[in-house]
Order: C-alpha cells, then structure tokens, then sequence
C-alpha cells in the first residue's frame, strides 16, 4: 500500500527547531556537553503561586468537563482587565476576547479564517515560521516584507507593491520581535494600522514578549496606536509572560469580527483549553505577585544579555543588544559561507546550539540567533567555546 500526503504536507517544510533537535540528539549520544541556545523555551519553572492554584482546580471534579466553546468568561474577563491595566485599552470581554490553545495555534488558524487560494499574506522576513506555513495551508501565497537593520528591523510599508498591497488580507507583526529582538516605536504602529485601513487589511500582531523587557523600556501593544482596533487583533501567550510554554494558553483580542471568526473556526475543530488551565490563567493574570515575578525575570535575562552580547563584541561581533525578548541577534563572522555552515561548525566543535538565521526567511541569512534561556554561568561558558572555536580557526 502506497501512502501519499496531501499536497500542502508535501510543500511542508522540516519545521526548523524539529531538525535542530535531532542534531542535538545526535551530539548527545556522543557524549557532548550539549549547551542549548537554539529554542526560545524558558529554562525557570513556572512560579509556585500558578501552579499551587493549578493543583486546587486539577482537584475539582467540576472541571472535568468540556470547557464552554467560547472559553471561560473568567479567564477572558482577566485578559481585559490586564490590557486595561498594562496597556489602557478597553476589551470586551465576550466579543473581543479569544481563548487559544497556545498563541502558535491561534496564529496557524487565523488564514484559514479570511484566506482563499490564491490570496496573498504580508509576512515579516525574518520571522517566526508558523506565519508562512499557515498561509500556505489555506491556500494562500506569502508576500515577504524584508526586515533589514538599516531600517530597525521594521518593515518599510512604502516598499509593498501597491497592487500587493490591495490584494492582501492578513499582514503578521510582531514586536518586540522574535528573531531580531528588535522593538517598535508607536509611530510605527500607527503607520501600520493607517496602511492597514487604506488596503483593507487585518493586522496580525504577535505579542509574546511583552513582559521581557531590559533598561526601563516597556513594549506597547498595537491595540494602542490609534486606530488599531479596528483593523486587527493581537495574539498574547502565558508561555513566556509566565513561564508557562507547556501549558498551552493563550489568547486573541482585538476587533470583534476577526475575534467572532477565529472563536467559530476553533469551535469546530477543537473543544477548548481544560478548565483548570484556564482557572490557573486567571490567577496568573491576578495574583499581585505577577509584578515581582515579571521584574525578576527580566532582571535574570538582562544579567544573561549582558553576557552574551560583551563576549561577542569581544570577539568582534558587530551585535545590537535588545531591549525585550529573550534572544540576540548576531551576524555571523566572517568566514563562514553562511549561517547554516556557522552553526552546524559550532554545534561541532563547541556542543554549542544557537539558530541559523535563514530558518527564519531569505532576509535572515547571515545572522545567527541566540536564545538566553541557560543561567549565566552555563552562558558565559557557552561564549567561551565559541570564541575559543573562532580564535582556533576552522581546520
């Protein structure tokens, strides 16, 4: 018997962090000190309040149940009051509020809510994969926008083809953004949302690293730019705010429409996030001991940042050190053919594991990312491998 996928699985792509595992497996069977800088997945534990209160909902026989389709009030009700206290916006909770399965999910969904084949999606380059593969699933085709350092790593609206532009259904933002580590200014925002309504656009923003954030700086979210809301929706995560990737909670908000037509695709295709993980989120958001759990963890990859960024600067490495997320963003010595050439000669020689750029689109090559996601110790260590490899030449 002959198996034979579908199309889109054939046009599939290895998913990026998939192939960087089975290479650090490979090294691990070795019997290499693997230091892992590839994936962006917090190393510190989720904070005792959350899961303290996990546990007492795990217990109640009432939440074993299927949670109600459009999530619990709850839960959506702490989302709202959070943008109203962070950020000053003012949420529905009912019609402007989506419960996700993790903000990946919502964010591989969102084109088959408004894509037809043959429809095009602005999407950033570098930029998170998900944002391509799911336009490519609902047919559609990707318009890549370059993010280049001459310009911040924001995209230059004036660059897409007017004719692009009034074909375009879904534009993905994302900042503070994830691989450059690069922020954006709320006169981008406004651009961006004016540009949106001109061309008959819905903004996808990605907001996953809102609370990680260095040197006084505190990111916005696009809902505050004016006219946001009514071109778009910003997707947030419990995964790096709290420490919680495993847990598999997030959320979409913004305009009622886009948020009424991703909650009806999802009611179809899923049955919702466990009550209990949604009770915990309400307590996440909630419990005053957010504030000093978010200082602290900024506090920790800020200490971390600082390692990474003065030993590649040591070793002559032109890098900008970010002011939120987890990540730094470095172009790759000289020497190299390219970024996937430096980090395979790295994970080789060192047991060192960061990120080839060019998983993260054409206009990433040339750069290699670093997640700050081991203590500072293990990460100074880390930096000392790479710039004694450097220093040795390659043989």
């Amino acid at each position: 018997m002959h198996i034979q996928p579908a199309d889109r699985i054939n046009k599939l792509p290895r998913y990026l962090f998939a192939e960087i595992d089975k290479k650090i497996r490979a090294a691990v069977e070795k019997g290499v000190d693997v230091i892992k800088l590839g994936i962006g997945d917090p190393d510190q534990p989720t904070p005792d309040y959350i899961v303290k209160r996990a546990i007492e909902e795990v217990q109640k026989p009432a939440n074993h149940t299927y949670p109600p389709d459009e999530g619990l009030t709850e839960f959506k009700e702490a989302v709202a009051a959070y943008y109203k206290e962070r950020h000053n916006v003012e949420l529905d909770p009912e019609k402007e509020v989506c419960v996700l399965l993790g903000s990946k999910e919502g964010i591989a969904h969102i084109s088959a809510c408004f894509v037809n084949p043959g429809d095009l999606n602005l999407v950033p380059d570098p930029g998170y994969p998900v944002y391509s593969i799911g336009t490519m699933f609902a047919g559609g085709d990707v318009y890549r926008m370059p993010l280049l350092a001459e310009n911040n790593f924001l995209p230059d609206f004036s660059a897409v083809d007017k004719e692009v532009a009034k074909k375009a259904k879904l534009m993905f933002l994302n900042y503070p953004n994830n691989p450059t580590g690069a922020e954006a200014p709320p006169e981008f925002f406004a651009q961006a949302a004016q540009f949106a309504k001109e061309n008959n656009i819905i903004i996808c923003h990605d907001q996953a690293y809102s609370e990680i954030a260095y040197d006084g700086y505190k990111p916005m979210s696009f809902l505050e730019a004016p006219g946001a809301k009514e071109v778009g929706i910003e997707f947030g995560s419990l995964s790096k705010t709290f420490n919680m990737t495993g847990w598999r909670l997030a959320y979409a908000v913004g305009r009622a429409e886009v948020v009424e037509v991703l909650s009806r695709y999802k009611t179809n295709i899923d049955s919702g996030t466990f009550k209990a993980i949604q009770y915990t989120g309400v307590e996440a958001f909630t419990n005053p001991a957010k504030d000093e759990f978010q200082a602290e963890i900024s506090k920790m990859y800020q200490e971390r940042r600082d390692v990474v960024v003065n030993a590649l600067k040591e070793m002559g490495i032109d890098v900008r050190a970010p002011k939120a997320t987890f990540y730094v963003w470095a172009p790759v010595p000289k020497g190299f053919a390219d970024s996937t050439e430096f980090v395979s000669y790295i994970l080789e020689e060192t047991g060192v594991v960061v990120t080839p750029g060019r998983g993260f689109g054409e206009h990433g090559e040339g750069y290699f990312r670093i997640a700050l996601t081991v203590d500072a110790e293990r990460m100074a260590e880390a930096m000392r491998r790479i710039k004694d490899a450097l220093a040795a030449g390659r043989p």
